[in-house]
């Protein structure tokens, strides 16, 4: 195929052209029907197609640099129609933020959208809203240890609730406190496609534990939540352990790393009597106590789909153990797979227990520091992107 701007040569080439069709015994400036010649020019129409989009995007992008005064990644440069964006540690910045969001704006092959580590903080959150906002292909989001803070979580979940199609959220280790957890609450509330969601390695405390409890308790969508590593405790966590209660699609909760204690213990023991979905449960490092995890186990004893639970490095001594074990023991329709107490020193009464259960339950695999045996974990079928077989590792 020529160019518009390609003349030279065009009535040498004319005359080949007639002479060619004179000896194939059809008329001059009538093509020959070949399918094979027919499929290459639609393909070469489709490539240019593609091509001047690239061109576009990067266009639009090296212009927008510019007038941020930002340096472009090369990488974005490189893109093309690959489904996974990985910008992670690029040191973007506001600046560079602001730069990528026309650009951003316009992909419309970026599934997987990866900014981890660029310091955007609230402003660079704020330029990224408006694309996030209206991208039809974008479906998981990290921009975690970004110090987004309270103004980028106002932006981001602003955003995420004015785009159904994005599933997928990492906000881990953003300094988010209680005021950033009224924006959380209302995106747990309003946005029922969100599956998968990562606050881990924040500062939400208590105050942000009653607040998103009862959003917790209404949501209708999410399947794994991530809060280890945050500060829930006292009212907040008991708050929190109701709205567990009362939710029916959880499957997946990591709150260790936070202080429950055993007033939290008590009242997730109480959700788990109630909650008919919830799967998988790591409570590790909770301040735990003997008289926590005896709570805890009232929950135990009736609950029919947890298969995971994780209560290592608690306070709990060897008493606590056993007081869980014995009500999974009392449990006949118990759905556990693993009962990990890794970090905790157990006695002998526990470890014959513990050989009783597993002739009760054969399946389950209990982890003491009396004797570690290796499980492995088949993974749950909750929401993860789905990208092409060629894309990028």
């Amino acid at each position: 195929m020529r160019g518009p701007c390609e003349k030279s040569g065009e009535s040498e080439e004319q005359e080949k052209e007639v002479a060619a069709a004179t000896a194939a015994g059809r008329p001059a400036g009538v093509p020959e029907a070949e399918d094979s010649d027919t499929d290459s020019d639609s393909n070469l129409e489709t490539e240019g197609t593609h091509g001047l989009r690239e061109l576009v995007k990067d266009t639009l992008y090296l212009r927008s640099c510019r007038a941020h005064g930002a340096v472009p990644v090369s990488r974005f440069l490189r893109q093309g129609r690959a489904p996974e964006l990985n910008l992670r540690h690029r040191g973007l910045g506001p600046q560079g933020a602001r730069a990528l969001a026309p650009a951003l704006s316009s992909n419309p092959y970026v599934k997987r959208l990866d900014l981890r580590d660029n310091g955007l903080r609230g402003a660079g959150a704020e330029a990224l809203a408006h694309a996030l906002s209206k991208s039809s292909s974008i479906c998981d989001v990290d921009l975690s240890e970004n110090q987004l803070g309270a103004v980028g979580a106002q932006a981001v979940c602003a955003a995420l609730m004015a785009n159904p199609a994005i599933q997928k959220v990492q906000l881990a280790g953003n300094s988010l406190e209680e005021q950033a957890a009224q924006y959380l609450a209302e995106l747990l509330l309003a946005h029922t496609g969100l599956k998968s969601l990562d606050l881990s390695y924040n500062q939400l405390n208590d105050q942000a534990g009653e607040t998103l409890g009862p959003a917790l308790a209404e949501n209708t969508g999410l399947t794994e939540l991530n809060l280890s590593w945050n500060h829930l405790r006292g009212p907040g966590a008991v708050s929190f352990a109701r709205g567990l209660g009362a939710n029916i699609f959880l499957r997946v909760l990591d709150i260790s790393y936070n202080g429950f204690g055993d007033p939290g213990a008590s009242a997730v023991g109480e959700a788990l009597r109630t909650n008919n979905v919830l799967e998988e449960l790591n409570m590790s490092n909770n301040r735990i106590s003997v008289v926590g995890a005896r709570s805890l186990g009232l929950g135990l004893r009736v609950n029919q789909t947890l298969r995971i639970l994780v209560m290592s490095r608690n306070p709990m001594r060897s008493e606590g153990c056993l007081g869980v074990l014995k009500s999974v023991r009392d449990n006949p329709v118990s759905a556990l797979e693993l009962l990990d107490f890794s970090g905790i020193q157990v006695h002998r009464e526990f470890e014959a227990l513990a050989s009783s259960v597993k002739a009760i339950l054969p399946g389950l695999c209990i982890r003491s520091d009396a004797g570690r045996v290796e499980y492995k974990k088949e993974l749950l079928a909750v929401w993860r992107p789905s990208l092409p077989a060629s894309a990028p590792k």
